[in-house]
């Protein structure tokens, strides 16, 4: 990092020079000194200084690597021999410099993620007028944009149809590395608006019908109050120990505070501690000693529930109010199945703390809901903690914090106090923001009846009643089992879909056309927008030089012309005028088709009810077939050997069907 080597790396890359080893340093110039809070650094380094001083003690081999490497036209500054690259290709330039002898460098160029966020909202860094979007319908939840970009705004969304992936706009820093997913189910929005919340644009604090909030007993300060704040860095946490800090100034009351930020990257788990006394020789120690926290205040369930924060947790003392919504971590992006543990996370704080003080509330949700912006969760949280009188500092005097803080005043205020009404009454918070409960899983008929319904639409009536006859076959084999079963049934109505509903090129420009994806882009922007579609046709035949890879094109709003005329050639689909149809990946799609009815032909011939179970997860393998391309090649072969694992041993003709699916 630039700070690293402002104050010490310098003089580690001398040494190396001089040694004469072969190596390469990448420095990280990201314009923030991001370890400790995000400071300049002292002295005002720039790109072209660190070219040219490398360039003195010796390098002879200097790149700069950019998002934007045309941002430097005039190239004077650097040595003569620097060079320049986009950072697509960071990978063929590391292997290219594998084979220079000594030292060389890579400057890579790009501010840090975290400081442009911060630095948007206070209107100080150029913040493009350009989202991206994703299609959920053609999503097929494989993940590799989350492998791409490493990206922690790409979430999760459960759908009817499975996993698929959906941008956390509040939190995305507009890197748009996750376009490079292999995925056509991305898309830009340049220009418009986000439609903010009914409930933000209508609901005023002033003047929403809520009955008088009591005043709670806050705590007393006979001994110091101590309460760690747990998060995600870059949402805010450390500007709630601050805020409180200056409440505590404000009153009159001591405070001392520490960050414990690590690495304060995005999504990396960030700690303050805080304490808060009647006056300052009260504070003996500012860190929370293993058992001395009177308040936990979870501004993330992943974080709060660590061993670390909860070490310092105590059954006679302690109280937790814990933001309970599930954000996934980084894990997520390299593991498309990742799933939190949500309530065994939850228990063990509970278990940690007092036995009446465990509070659990979604903030992120109800926050978002209200106010637009799920950074709002934290000072919700904070609101919700305070009308339980666990917050030493009267509400005036965080208000006025809020104030002096000078960032989205009106809504942080806003969030402090409905996280206070959420408190009193969180069933008539829920109400004002028009929060429905879950709906109840839908029937299997209603899965099966839903599923015909798409592939009516997809292809035609007879494409449809194939598969509900098939499904129908498997049914009666499954009831014929001593037992109330349809697990079985289920499975294949689910896995026999997916197959069958491939995403071809009619497909994904029906799904683009149907009338689903105007009406959800609708309801998450507003104004006058221009769609960019990033698409990699197989006729252009683009492939990434280092990695072989398609490489994907961007096309202009016209293509949901060209989308249309897809859509309604989907007639052709199979014909001998399907000119897609003879391409290696659609024939193999088609044969998924044929093999899996295959195999559960097999499996039904030998089912019982000890192997039941078996037959279920060898039903339900399709499932695990994600993406597109060499993206679903992949998820294929993984779903092949592990389909032969399963059949072993299933049963004679379940075992013959593996080896032949095998050999295919």
């Amino acid at each position: 990092g630039d700070g690293t080597y402002n104050h010490s790396g310098l003089m580690a890359i001398r040494h190396a020079v001089n040694s004469g080893v072969n190596i390469t340093y990448k420095i990280l110039f990201n314009d923030a000194v991001a370890m400790t809070g995000g400071q300049t650094n002292d002295g005002g380094l720039t790109v072209p200084q660190i070219a040219q001083q490398m360039r003195a003690i010796g390098v002879e081999r200097i790149a700069v690597v950019s998002d934007e490497p045309d941002k430097y036209p005039s190239r004077a500054d650097f040595p003569f021999f620097t060079s320049f690259h986009h950072r697509d290709e960071l990978q063929a330039l590391q292997t290219d410099l594998m084979g220079v002898k000594g030292a060389s460098v890579i400057v890579y160029d790009q501010t840090c993620a975290a400081e442009k966020r911060r630095r948007r909202r206070k209107g100080t860094f150029p913040d493009p007028n350009r989202r991206v979007f994703i299609n959920e319908l053609v999503c097929e939840g494989c993940g590799d944009c989350g492998v791409k970009s490493n990206c922690v705004a790409i979430v999760p969304v459960e759908t009817e149809f499975g996993r698929k992936r959906q941008i956390d706009q509040s939190v995305c820093n507009k890197d748009f590395s996750c376009l490079k997913g292999f995925c056509p189910s991305f898309v830009t929005v340049e220009g418009g608006e986000l439609v903010k919340p009914a409930a933000a644009t209508a609901i005023d604090v002033e003047s929403v019908p809520f009955p008088v909030l009591a005043e709670p007993k806050l705590a007393s300060l006979d001994r110091p109050w101590s309460i760690l704040v747990t998060g995600i860095g870059g949402t805010g946490v450390v500007t709630i120990g601050h805020i409180l800090g200056q409440a505590a100034h404000i009153e009159g009351k001591a405070a001392a505070l520490i960050d414990m930020v690590g690495i304060s990257q995005k999504n990396g788990a960030v700690v303050t501690h805080v304490k808060i006394a009647a006056q300052p020789e009260d504070i003996a120690a500012v860190r929370v000693a293993r058992g001395g926290a009177d308040l936990i205040l979870g501004c993330d369930l992943v974080t709060s529930a660590s061993e670390r924060i909860l070490a310092g947790a105590s059954r006679q003392r302690s109280h937790a109010v814990i933001n309970a919504h599930e954000t996934m971590p980084a894990q997520f992006a390299h593991n498309a199945d990742f799933n939190l543990p949500g309530g065994r996370m939850a228990l063990q704080i509970a278990a940690a703390v007092r036995e009446d003080g465990f509070h659990a509330i979604d903030a992120t949700e109800i926050a978002t809901a209200l106010l637009g912006d799920s950074i709002a969760a934290n000072l919700f949280t904070l609101g919700y903690a305070w009308q339980n009188g666990l917050i030493p500092i009267g509400a005036g005097a965080i208000e006025e914090a809020v104030r002096l803080n000078g960032v989205a005043v009106k809504m942080n205020l806003q969030a402090f106090l409905w996280g206070r009404r959420a408190a009193a009454d969180e069933k008539a918070v829920r109400a004002v923001i028009g929060a429905k409960t879950a709906a109840p899983p839908p029937s299997l008929d209603a899965v099966i009846a839903r599923r015909a319904s798409f592939l009516t639409d997809y292809q035609n009536a007879a494409y449809a009643k194939s598969y509900a006859d098939f499904v129908a076959t498997v049914r009666a084999a499954e009831q014929a089992l001593p037992g109330r079963r349809s697990a079985l049934t289920e499975a294949v109505a689910r896995s026999l879909f997916k197959l069958m509903a491939y995403k071809d090129e009619y497909e994904v420009a029906r799904l683009y056309t149907g009338g689903a994806f105007e009406k959800s882009l609708k309801s998450r922007f507003t104004g006058n927008y221009r769609l960019s579609f990033h698409l990699a046709p197989p006729i252009l035949g683009r492939r990434d030089a280092f990695s072989g890879e398609p490489v994907k094109s961007v096309f202009g709003p016209w293509m949901m012309t060209g989308f249309k005329v897809l859509a309604w050639l989907k007639g052709l689909r199979g014909t001998a005028f399907d000119i897609f149809g003879y391409a290696a990946e659609r024939r193999r799609e088609r044969a998924l088709i044929g093999s899996y009815k295959k195999t559960i032909a097999a499996l039904l011939a030998s089912l019982t009810a000890a192997n039941h179970g078996r037959a279920v997860e060898i039903a339900a393998i399709p499932e695990q077939i994600r993406g597109f391309g060499h993206i679903k090649d992949e998820s294929v072969a993984r779903a092949k050997a592990r389909e032969a694992d399963l059949l072993a041993g299933f049963g004679k003709k379940a075992v013959e069907a593996g080896k032949a699916l095998a050999a295919e």
